[in-house]
Order: C-alpha cells, then sequence, then structure tokens
C-alpha cells in the first residue's frame, strides 16, 4: 500500500499555495472554497460531484474549482489518490486576469473537469517547480501561459457561473457570514429569515449544494486558514471561528483541507 504523503507549499513570489497528495484513500465531503482550485490527476479513480453534476476522475484529468463552487469526492476502485493541486487566491487572480485581458475581471471557469494536453504541458511543470523551491521566474512564465489558456477556452464571466439564489438565501449567508464566532441554532436563524425549517433547508440545499450547517463550517474553516496564516495558535484559531473545541476544530479542518490545523500552520513559519 503506498503510504499516505501530503506536501504543500506556499510560494510567496506567485502568491498561491501549492500541494501533493499522494496515497490517499480519504473521502473529501461537500464544502467549497473562498478561492479557485486547479488540480491534476496523476492516479486514481474517484467519483466527483460540483455544481449538481457527477464525474469519475482519473488520471490526466484537469479540475476547474471557482470560488464558491461545491464538490465532493470519494474513491471508485482500489486505487490511492495521486493529486497536485494549487490554490489560487481571488486577489492573485484578479492580477493575473488584468495582465492577461487587460481588465481585472474574475473568470468562471466552466466545466469543472477538462482533459486538455496543452494546459496539462503548463501545469505539471509548473507544479513541479514550485514544490521544488525554484526561483527562477520560468515559473512565472508558466503560470501566465496556464491562466491565459484557461481564460481563453474556458472562462466566462464569474457571475454567469454563480448559480441564482432568492433573496432569502443570500440573506442566510450573510447572517452567517457576519456571525460565524457565534453560536448559531437553526430556530435563530430560520426567525431571521423568517422561513420554516423545512423550507429554509431544502432551499438552501438546493441553491448552495451543501446545508447551512455545512456552509458555516466551510466559513469557519476558511477563516481559521486565514488565522492560522497569520502564526495563531490552533486552540486560539478555533475559539475565535465558533468551534466548540480544538478537538471538533481539528477533525472538521483535516475533513475539508486534508491536513491537521497544526501542519497547515507550519507552512507559513517561514513565509
Amino acid at each position: 500500500m503506498t503510504k499516505d504523503m501530503r506536501t504543500v507549499i506556499y510560494d510567496k513570489e506567485l502568491r498561491l499555495e501549492a500541494y501533493r497528495f499522494e496515497g490517499v484513500l480519504q473521502p473529501f465531503p461537500n464544502h467549497f472554497h473562498e478561492y479557485y482550485v486547479i488540480g491534476f490527476m496523476e492516479g486514481g479513480r474517484r467519483i466527483l460531484s460540483c455544481r449538481n453534476q457527477e464525474y469519475t476522475i482519473r488520471k490526466g484529468d484537469i479540475l476547474l474549482f471557482n470560488p464558491g463552487d461545491s464538490h465532493a469526492c470519494v474513491q471508485s476502485d482500489d486505487e490511492a489518490l495521486d493529486y497536485r493541486g494549487m490554490n489560487i487566491p481571488v486577489e492573485t487572480m484578479l492580477d493575473l486576469a488584468g495582465e492577461i485581458t487587460g481588465k481585472r475581471i474574475l473568470p468562471g471557469y466552466s466545466p469543472c473537469v477538462i482533459r486538455d494536453e496543452a494546459a496539462a504541458g503548463y501545469l505539471r511543470p509548473l507544479h513541479e517547480r514550485i514544490m521544488a523551491g525554484s526561483r527562477e521566474f520560468d515559473k512565472e512564465e508558466q503560470l501566465f501561459f496556464l491562466i491565459s489558456l484557461l481564460i481563453r477556452q474556458y472562462g466566462q464571466p464569474f457571475e454567469s457561473c454563480i448559480p441564482e439564489c432568492r433573496t432569502e438565501i443570500k440573506k442566510t449567508c450573510a447572517f452567517m457570514e457576519e456571525h460565524y464566532g457565534e453560536h448559531l441554532c437553526l430556530d435563530q436563524i430560520c426567525r431571521h429569515m423568517g422561513l420554516s425549517k423545512s423550507t429554509l433547508l431544502r432551499a438552501f440545499t438546493k441553491s448552495k449544494g451543501v446545508t447551512p450547517y455545512n456552509y458555516l463550517l466551510n466559513i469557519r474553516i476558511g477563516k481559521a486558514k486565514k488565522l492560522l496564516e497569520q502564526g495563531v495558535l490552533p486552540a486560539d484559531a478555533a475559539l475565535q471561528t465558533g468551534f466548540a473545541d480544538q478537538s471538533h476544530f481539528s477533525g472538521c479542518f483535516h475533513r475539508f483541507i486534508g491536513l491537521s490545523p497544526g501542519v497547515y500552520r507550519e507552512i507559513f513559519s517561514d513565509v
């Protein structure tokens, strides 16, 4: 059995995270990110659900997740996952899009699974250079060419990739984003929105692809990541983001991110 190895690097010159997961059997529950994800399947087969569609992903597939895209994946055979990924913050993508198109407008990539030899020809060596700690500017060239190709072939206005939401759902999201550090209950949210529990749960899950509670967990994990990047201890990050205790926080963080909070914090210790 291949050993489970997870390596994450933050490249301060490119302003993005690159990571490699090898020998991973862990399923990833339905979740979303506040940043773009560009991934490359090196091995394994998984069932991916994203934007209300299901895909079988395998070696050679490129994954494109926009900020807010809910997605989940599980193994479909006995072969462990071997995966390269890059997390690109919205501000970094804005700057790249501005350089490439002359307009600082966020792209929305679609579909979320592609097979493109030209894109892979940029993505794979770019990822290898980042993981090796290269300080040469060829990695910036590779990133520029990759994003140029993706915008040209798969990009569209970001707003067109965001599903329509009812006003009540938008207000629910805004309420949780404002009060994520507090103890929230379903009754409180429903009273604030003027909806019954059954109506809120059905409408929210259909619109966002996750339940209200999982949406709240995603918000908390995203806020906790930023605190950890600033050097905040995991116990304090858990407290500041509304988790009941550090154990709950650690379990959720590993389930969604694939790393422990302490390991994630270490990535930024020398940045």
